[in-house]
């Protein structure tokens, strides 16, 4: 398209030029001969006062050399024998003209133009008397005909190329402009089609064009929700489906030691695992969007989502006996991860209490805020992650910590990893220390990254309680396992 547009602004911009040029050369050649033979005509008409009045060849030739032709030997005059027959005709000068033309002009009394070697010659006739003409001959040489013609055309061929190149060169410039953002274009969709889901193109160029990219972009962004909101899906399903685990296994655990309770604890193992299995796969294929909080704007309220999920874990924590603590809730802080994230992250966290320590071991979450920053400390009393840096470097997914002296048992590394990769999207960190409970703290840092936080209406504190006040409408998951049945 770039090629084709200059070569069609080419031919349009060359036709005009000809088309104006050459009319326009011929126009200058026609007025410099004009200028010559006017010329020539104006030093003629300064000898017609003096024919008038003598015919004295001394003065004739005084006047011929008067002028600048005569000087130069390009003037003659033709006198005709005048009053007495056999008198003679007088030449004075440098004759050039043929005598038929002399003849010629002397018969029509008008001037003309005769071509000869060299140039022209014009010859203007002069009365004597009523039957008496004489004829001045000024001879205009060829250079004098064409004089600036010449540099004329050179000045118009020298228009007419800065014309073209001109031309040419705007028309590469709109070429660009045209094919640039098509090709941009074309490179996006190519990427996009590569797996590139960030890909966007600047809307720039002819309005089409910016259209043309305006619908990409929104359709790559639309590509990008689908795919965000199918690994919401799947992280919420998998997390759903951990937390009823968690509580089969601890169920399971309280069996006894019959073969039947074994065989319950060996297919939980396994369901766990092919839970653990799924998990990761989708983890390892998630594709890069613009991060892990479902793009810009995303975000929820962390004091309301907390409560919720500690209102879900109560359940279970009263039938283990633990006492619970929560604290720094109690205003809406908004932070930019989406809620789907937020809720895997926290179920993770509380998770890994009840899965890697004793039934009876009291935990907390408390919320400690900042202008830029929000810090969510997870802690227990447990017995505490023998090596926090091992922990946070377990797995080449995850980076899930054991509770406890030794290594947790099916522990897959995805917990931590869930939980560092959300902290990690907002500028934050996470790190692994001794809670003031005796056992692990683990310490969540997000970054508020400008979000404004506004303040709501207050919250709850669930105190150190083991009753059942945590427990909210909606939570059936905790309320159908709780109980420690033997058969299952």
């Amino acid at each position: 398209m770039r090629w084709a547009l200059v070569k069609v602004c080419l031919a349009v911009t060359a036709m005009v030029v000809v088309a104006f040029a050459v009319p326009l050369g011929i126009v200058v050649a026609e007025m410099a001969r004009d200028r010559a033979f006017s010329d020539a005509e104006r030093q003629a008409a300064t000898i017609g006062p003096t024919l008038s009045i003598t015919t004295d060849r001394t003065e004739l030739e005084t006047a011929v050399l008067a002028t600048e032709p005569g000087v130069a030997g390009r003037m003659a005059v033709h006198v005709p024998a005048v009053g007495e027959p056999d008198g003679e005709p007088l030449e004075i000068g440098t004759p050039r003209a043929a005598p038929e033309d002399l003849e010629t002009v002397r018969n029509s009394g008008r001037a003309s133009i005769s071509e000869v070697g060299g140039g022209f010659t014009l010859l203007q006739p002069t009365a004597l008397g009523p039957d008496d003409i004489a004829v001045v001959e000024v001879f205009v040489p060829q250079d004098e005909v064409s004089k600036g013609v010449g540099t004329a055309w050179l000045v118009l061929a020298g228009v007419a190329v800065a014309l073209i190149v001109g031309s040419v060169a705007v028309a590469d410039r709109l070429g660009v402009r045209m094919v640039e953002p098509a090709r941009q274009l074309a490179g996006a969709a190519h990427d996009l089609g590569e797996g590139r889901l960030g890909t966007r193109v600047a809307e720039e160029g002819p309005t089409e064009l910016r259209s043309a990219a305006a619908a990409f972009n929104s359709m790559a962004d639309q590509v990008i929700q689908l795919l965000a909101n199918e690994r919401e899906l799947a992280a919420d399903l998998s997390h759903r489906l951990r937390t009823p685990l968690t509580v089969l296994r601890l169920n399971a655990a309280s069996l006894g030691e019959s073969t039947a309770a074994e065989q319950t604890r060996a297919a939980v193992r396994q369901l766990e695992h092919e839970v653990d299995i799924i998990i990761r796969t989708a983890r390892e294929q998630r594709p890069q969007t613009q991060g892990l909080n479902g793009g810009p704007g995303a975000g929820c309220d962390l004091s309301e989502v907390i409560r919720e999920r500690m209102s879900f874990w109560s359940a279970l924590a009263e039938d283990e006996g633990r006492e619970v603590s929560l604290a720094g809730v109690d205003r809406t802080v908004r932070i930019p991860v989406a809620r789907p994230e937020l809720v895997a992250v926290l179920d993770a966290l509380l998770g890994n209490v009840f899965r890697h320590t004793p039934e009876g071991a009291a935990f907390a979450v408390d919320v400690h805020h900042s202008d830029d920053a929000v810090i969510v400390l997870v802690s227990d009393a447990g017995d505490g992650i023998a090596d926090p840096a091992a922990a946070l470097a377990r797995g080449g997914v995850g980076r899930d910590g054991a509770r406890g002296a030794g290594s947790a048992v099916g522990s897959t590394g995805l917990g931590l990893d869930i939980v560092r990769r959300a902290a990690e999207s907002t500028g934050g960190d996470v790190r692994i220390g001794r809670s003031v409970l005796g056992g692990t703290e683990v310490s969540v840092r997000i970054g508020l990254d400008g979000h404004r936080r506004e303040r709501g209406r207050r919250g709850h504190r669930v105190g150190r309680s083991r009753g059942r006040r945590g427990a909210t409408r909606g939570n059936t998951v905790p309320r159908l396992l709780r109980g420690k049945t033997p058969n299952l």
